[in-house]
């Protein structure tokens, strides 16, 4: 009886010294898992980042805005005893440098509602209704919207049908993007042109969206409510200016994407909306992340089908850990001031130079004391 005893207590040892050595393997093995995700996760922002900023050049525009300065009477020259840097200049007495570290993306929807399909290269890639410039700046933890209204006249390089190059003319920026294959092609060509109407602004990245996601959009953080800010009559789809309005589903897409043609300025009056949805979606979309900081990777897998960009979901990963410690209020959205008129067919929006210059200086410089 003895015997047996010790050794049921042998062997009762034996299984809590398995059970411990498991208990400590899966306890190590969590401890690894945790620690690989932790890296994994920091070498995602790292990459991220690093990738974000290796996209853009902003040789072309620091050397433009310095030539515009000169021949607006400014000045390009070092004083004695300054702190200058090549690329800084001196205008109306204040001495002005471009902020390396800020961040800038291209944002447009694509007046489509089926799911991206790549086609031949020529005029069929969809022209872009919305353009959006979406500026971060580290440094001041500032995030900063431009709109751009879809017929601001610029250059575009025109295509034919068969995809072979006419040459660069003056034309709506929302038709840059029909001329290529509605994918990559076209967003290319479209980030050039609005680089180019800002002086050769770097651009980060891109992000075409066919409005057919809009309701997938919207939907994601519950829904958005908002003031019409003027009436809309589309057979079913009916508001009145001043109406309380609850956006779900098709109905985000009908106040965004509807105007009168007909309607002077119409374009203008749509480009406020989509601006005011824009502040709300913000708000609803930082509490989102807030709440969990996979919502903007999850979103984009959603958008995945309706989406062209060259954001990947480490840059993501990176965006997403950064927006949290950021502020975006009413005064960081900016519209390109300008003059709308009649063109042969369709509107056109002449640029305001000089205020365009301004809003150059005052989002993507900084001022040195």
């Amino acid at each position: 009886m003895a015997a047996r005893n010790r050794i049921a207590k042998r062997k009762a040892m034996t299984k809590g010294a398995r059970v411990g050595r498991i208990m400590v393997n899966l306890l190590l093995g969590v401890i690894v898992l945790i620690f690989v995700i932790a890296i994994s996760f920091l070498l995602l922002q790292i990459s991220g980042k690093n990738s974000l900023y290796s996209m853009a050049d902003n040789g072309k525009m620091i050397t433009t805005l310095s030539d515009i300065t000169v021949s607006l009477g400014g000045s390009a020259e070092m004083e004695e005893g300054e702190d200058w840097q090549e690329g800084d200049f001196r205008f109306e007495g204040i001495h002005y440098r471009y902020n390396e570290d800020i961040l800038t993306f291209l944002f447009m929807g694509i007046d489509k509602m089926t799911e991206v399909k790549v086609a031949e290269e020529g005029i069929d890639g969809g022209q872009s209704d919305a353009n959006f410039l979406l500026v971060l700046n580290p440094r001041s933890k500032e995030i900063s919207v431009i709109g751009i209204p879809r017929d601001t006249m610029t250059e575009v390089d025109a295509y034919d049908s068969n995809g072979i190059y006419w040459g660069a003319m003056t034309a709506q920026l929302a038709v840059q993007h029909a001329y290529g294959d509605g994918a990559e092609i076209s967003c290319e060509r479209s980030v050039q042109a609005v680089s180019n109407l800002f002086y050769g602004l770097p651009i980060h990245g891109y992000c075409a969206i066919n409005m057919g996601a809009i309701p997938l959009i919207n939907d994601a953080v519950g829904g958005i409510d908002l003031q019409a800010l003027e009436t809309l009559d589309f057979g079913d789809y009916r508001i009145t200016e001043g109406d309380q309005l609850h956006l779900e589903g098709m109905n985000a897409y009908y106040y965004l994407h509807n105007r009168d043609i007909n309607k002077e300025k119409s374009a203008v009056g749509r480009l406020e909306r989509q601006k005011q949805y824009l502040m709300a979606y913000a708000g609803k979309a930082m509490e989102a992340i807030k709440k969990d900081v996979t919502f903007p990777v999850s979103l984009y897998g959603t958008l995945s089908k309706y989406m062209v960009t060259n954001i990947g979901v480490d840059e993501v990963g990176y965006l997403a850990t950064q927006i949290l410690s950021y502020s975006f209020g009413s005064d960081g959205m900016h519209m390109l001031e300008g003059e709308v008129t009649k063109g042969e067919k369709y509107e056109e929006f002449m640029v305001d130079e000089d205020a365009l210059y301004r809003l150059i200086l005052d989002i993507f410089y900084e001022k040195i004391e």
